[in-house]
């Protein structure tokens, strides 16, 4: 820039010269101007520089149109002065931008140029204006994709941990399920040893009880294992599952079971399935434990918008003063069993009542289809 200002304001410099000296000052303008919009923030005693810079430029530029050979450097110059007004992060920006080009204008008309140049400027500036707006409204967007991009990671990150609570606390029910029914099975297996050693009665089917509970033992922890894969699998379908259940009671306790399916039967999700399964399987241990040898219903009912499963038996002792309508809901064993298969259910928007009623005690679990 030095070396054009020296040769153009030499011996013999005209006034052409010197308009390109003043656009070359306005160029500095310029590039300081840009210089300050590319670092952001700065100084408020800054501000008033800034502005002068501003003010220069657009001088400059209405100075130098009025000369016919600065016309190339002038349209450079309105459009860099245009581009970095409607970009600007100053509210002179834009008014810096519509003052160089009256500047310009004034020029132009100044030194009688023709229309074609007179109209050529503004040309130039609504092209320079597309092209800043297209060019902002493309900034905008691509910034408004990387936040949307970040807010999804963030989203997803959030769904893979709520995913993995979800599949530990499912995993915590399903084995606090498990070992319940299978603690539950060995209490009433060490009951009836108990009795049967006490005072010497039958040693050898005390003998006979104590084996089973070992098995119950080692079909107790087999579940277990089986009950985290059970979890990502799929099970059999609810009515076999309870069938099983069913020919397991009678083996072992010698009860009569009962096991009816109404309506049509359809699939279930492991998480409307495995709840009602256990629920079945807690009520069979619970009439084993307070109602041995007595004869259970089970009930399997498919219904539009929910399925029910009902499960009964008589009391061994009937209690009159429980009887009534409506089950009133109770729990065995003080907070585990029943209840906690309750807030399983609950969880799946379903219900669990269980209580006595006509002289029988009834468990009837419901979840939504």
């Amino acid at each position: 820039m030095f070396v054009g200002v020296v040769a153009f304001t030499g011996p013999g410099a005209g006034a052409t010269a010197w308009a390109v000296v003043a656009y070359a000052i306005g160029g500095l303008a310029l590039l300081l101007w840009g210089l300050t919009e590319a670092f952001g923030e700065r100084p408020a005693g800054q501000l008033p520089l800034i502005q002068g810079l501003f003010a220069v430029a657009a001088v400059v530029c209405g100075y130098a149109s009025a000369f016919v050979h600065t016309g190339p450097l002038v349209a450079i110059s309105l459009m860099i002065i245009m581009d970095l007004g409607t970009e600007s992060i100053l509210p002179v920006g834009w008014a810096v931008a519509g003052g160089t080009v009256v500047a310009i204008e004034t020029g132009v008309l100044v030194a009688g140029a023709s229309d074609g140049l007179a109209l050529g400027y503004p040309a130039l500036v609504v092209m320079v204006l597309i092209a800043s707006h297209n060019r902002r409204a493309y900034r905008v967007r691509a910034e408004q994709s990387a936040a949307l991009l970040a807010q999804s990671e963030l989203l997803r990150a959030e769904q893979r941990r709520v995913a993995v609570l979800d599949e530990r606390t499912r995993i915590a029910r399903e084995i606090h399920d498990v070992l319940a029914h299978s603690l539950g099975a060995l209490s009433i297996q060490i009951q009836a040893a108990d009795a049967l050693l006490t005072d010497h009665q039958d040693i050898d089917r005390a003998v006979t009880v104590l084996a089973e509970a070992r098995r119950l033992t080692a079909d107790g922890l087999t579940e277990t294992r089986r009950a985290v894969h059970a979890l990502r699998a799929d099970i059999a379908p609810l009515d076999e599952e309870l069938a099983t259940a069913a020919d397991t009671h009678r083996q072992r306790h010698g009860g009569a079971v009962r096991l009816r399916v109404e309506g049509e039967p359809a699939p279930l999700s492991p998480d409307q399935a495995l709840p009602l399964f256990r629920t079945a399987q807690e009520a069979l241990t619970n009439a084993a434990k307070h109602a041995p040898a007595q004869p259970v219903e089970v009930t399997l009912a498919y219904k539009a918008d929910h399925v029910t499963l009902t499960v009964d038996n008589p009391l061994a002792l009937p209690d009159p003063g429980r009887t009534g309508d409506r089950p009133e809901f109770a729990t065995v064993d003080a907070g585990y069993g029943l209840t906690g298969m309750r807030e399983r259910l609950l969880l799946l928007g379903g219900t669990l009542d269980a209580g006595v009623r006509d002289g029988r005690w009834c468990v009837r679990a419901e979840v939504p289809r």
